[in-house]
């Protein structure tokens, strides 16, 4: 059997992101379970004890975590400019 590297962050989006209202703006959001999920493989990665499996998981929400930050930005870079 070969290992996936990375959990395809596509594949957490419809039961793992929330969008949430912050002021006038919608921001994505990992749900409560994806957040609860992502910490508890962040101290099995801090303490070295990931397995494989949950490497590929630890790698594609991080990745998934990435995209929500630039895309975050982007959003509320976007805000500033309409109503400055």
């Amino acid at each position: 059997m070969t290992t996936q590297l990375m959990v395809q962050p596509s594949s957490l989006i419809s039961a793992g992101m929330k969008m949430s209202e912050f002021g006038n703006i919608y921001l994505f959001r990992f749900t409560d379970e994806l957040q609860s999920r992502f910490e508890e493989l962040l101290d099995k990665k801090k303490a070295d004890t990931l397995t494989l499996e949950e490497e590929a998981e630890y790698i594609g929400i991080s990745e998934l975590q990435r995209i929500f930050t630039l895309i975050n930005a982007q959003i509320a870079a976007k805000s500033k400019t309409t109503f400055c």
